[in-house]
């Protein structure tokens, strides 16, 4: 298992490095001079010129590369060409709101994606089916910014029950949470019900009701726990959907996340803060994707890492 752990971390190390380079590259692209955005519309031609020097946007791409990665290495993402301030404080501030809207989400998402797919896969063909299926596809087929804006309209302007956005409060999670869960809540559940249907269909499941074994404990102790391998990897892949759908989620919700930042960032081309951020949601991806592997072993006792 340690060897495992050490190939993986290794494997992820090389990942977050081509990351590096892709996003280097891809940003770069991006119509627009950076110098002459944050120096403004009215700035003069000498005055963007220094900027882009103090930028370093005068050096080859790959002199600029080197200069990054240079400082990656020493832990050091760089200077914020909006604010300033080092890139390691602007990520810091929003982290944790980010984390939390994500964990939130997913804790949500797996649960009633759970709790569907089991209805689902026990009432096959009922009216609770089709109910739970339906419900799956709208939340896999429904735009999530257009989603938050409904809740919006109902919660916030018609009831009054919740906020409209912000940060801090237990109540302003709650519209967040959901729009940002529908689409994973969606696909846990469909995939739930598909693998709990062919466990259930099994020899050892028939052989367990036979002995007299309760339906929820056929079910729950023995069917479920072998249909959670396909579903714990939708899970895993979800996180970084979750991380995704937070750009658009925060935007709509004016949650002070690090998706929040990556907009305005790429609105104001502050090249090394995207850098940053993509590269922060990438490591968090591989530490999930690494947990969740881990996870197989420990569902499934028959699965060995050597």
């Amino acid at each position: 298992m340690g060897r495992y752990i050490v190939h993986r971390l290794a494997l992820a190390l090389l990942t977050l490095v081509g990351v590096t380079v892709v996003i280097f590259l891809l940003i770069r692209l991006i119509p627009g001079d950076p110098a002459r955005i944050i120096a403004g519309l009215l700035a003069s031609d000498d005055e963007v010129r220094r900027l882009r020097v103090d930028l370093g946007l005068t050096h080859p791409l790959h002199v600029q590369y080197l200069i990054f990665f240079t400082g990656l290495l020493h832990g050091n993402l760089g200077i914020s060409a909006a604010t300033r301030a080092p890139v390691l404080e602007e990520i810091a501030l929003r982290l944790r709101p980010t984390v939390l809207l994500a964990v939130s989400s997913i804790a949500v998402a797996t649960l009633m994606g759970l709790a569907a797919g089991i209805v689902s896969a026990t009432r096959r063909y009922s009216i609770l089916d089709y109910v739970a299926m339906t419900l799956a596809v709208l939340g896999v087929s429904i735009p999530v910014f257009w989603l938050g804006l409904m809740l919006m309209l109902l919660f916030a302007v018609y009831l009054h029950w919740l906020p409209a956005g912000g940060y801090g409060t237990p109540a302003s999670f709650i519209l967040p949470t959901i729009a940002l869960a529908a689409f994973s809540m969606g696909i846990i559940a469909r995939i739930t019900r598909s693998s709990l249907l062919e466990t259930l269909s099994q020899d050892y499941v028939r052989t367990a009701r036979a002995k007299g074994v309760p339906r929820h404990g056929v079910v729950l102790r023995h069917a479920l726990k072998n249909a959670l391998i396909p579903v714990l990897t939708v899970i895993g892949l979800q996180f970084g959907t979750l991380l995704g759908g937070a750009v658009l989620t925060e935007t709509t919700f004016a949650w002070p996340g690090m998706g929040r930042l990556l907009v305005n960032s790429i609105l104001s081309r502050d090249y090394p803060v995207i850098q940053g951020i993509v590269l922060t949601f990438a490591a968090m991806f591989a530490v999930v994707n690494l947990l969740i592997d881990l996870l197989y072993a420990y569902v499934d006792p028959r699965i060995h890492y050597g």
